[in-house]
């Protein structure tokens, strides 16, 4: 999307959705330490006291901002499970082929739980609660469609697909490994055939 529609876009919003717009633009552009509440309030055309009349402090807007993020993550689950009900393979699959095709925009800005984590050292944040707690019930539902798949080790093969998954994030990041995308589907296809689950 280019800037002006995206600007045009976004003008048309309510002032909290503005600010959580403008939030995830600064945070996932420059950081969350970097970016601070007025520079936000200015991107969403406001004001700092209407940003705390939103969000009492900036952790909460912090907070907000990732619970949006790991929302979007948990509705490619719940889109799969309705896509492909009784084939957990394809689900699996299909989780892979998302991480894939998002590796080119996580070379520009990366991955905001990885940026977020290391920007957040105190594990008693909320934020960095919500990622432990989002990443937990990720790795469980890995762990039930491997399962459901007749994977012999549904907990080591859950385990490897997010090793999988989330390396190829940060190596899409750091652009350690060229062609990530391609290479992640095929070690994951790679996976499931030497566990058993079938032709990929």
């Amino acid at each position: 999307m280019d800037r002006v529609s995206r600007q045009s876009r976004v003008a048309k919003l309510p002032p909290r959705e503005r600010i959580l717009d403008a939030a995830e633009e600064l945070f996932s552009r420059e950081g969350i330490k970097a970016v601070g509440v007025q520079a936000i309030a200015d991107r969403a055309a406001t004001t700092k006291m209407a940003l705390y009349r939103h969000f009492a402090t900036k952790d909460a807007l912090v907070e907000e901002w990732l619970r949006i993020v790991a929302a979007d993550y948990t509705a490619v689950f719940d889109r799969l499970a309705q896509q492909h009900p009784d084939e957990p393979r394809e689900q699996i699959l299909g989780m892979a082929r998302f991480i894939a095709d998002g590796l080119p925009g996580l070379s520009h800005r990366g991955c905001p739980f990885i940026n977020s984590l290391a920007e957040l050292p105190d594990r008693t944040h909320p934020a960095r609660r919500l990622i432990e707690a989002h990443k937990a019930g990720q790795l469980r539902r890995l762990t039930d469609l491997c399962t459901r798949a007749g994977l012999p080790d549904p907990d080591e093969a859950a385990a490897e697909l997010t090793f999988l998954l989330e390396g190829a994030q940060v190596s899409a990041q750091n652009g350690s490994v060229g062609h990530a995308g391609e290479r992640l589907m095929r070690i994951v296809r790679s996976l499931l055939l030497r566990d058993g689950a079938g032709a990929a």
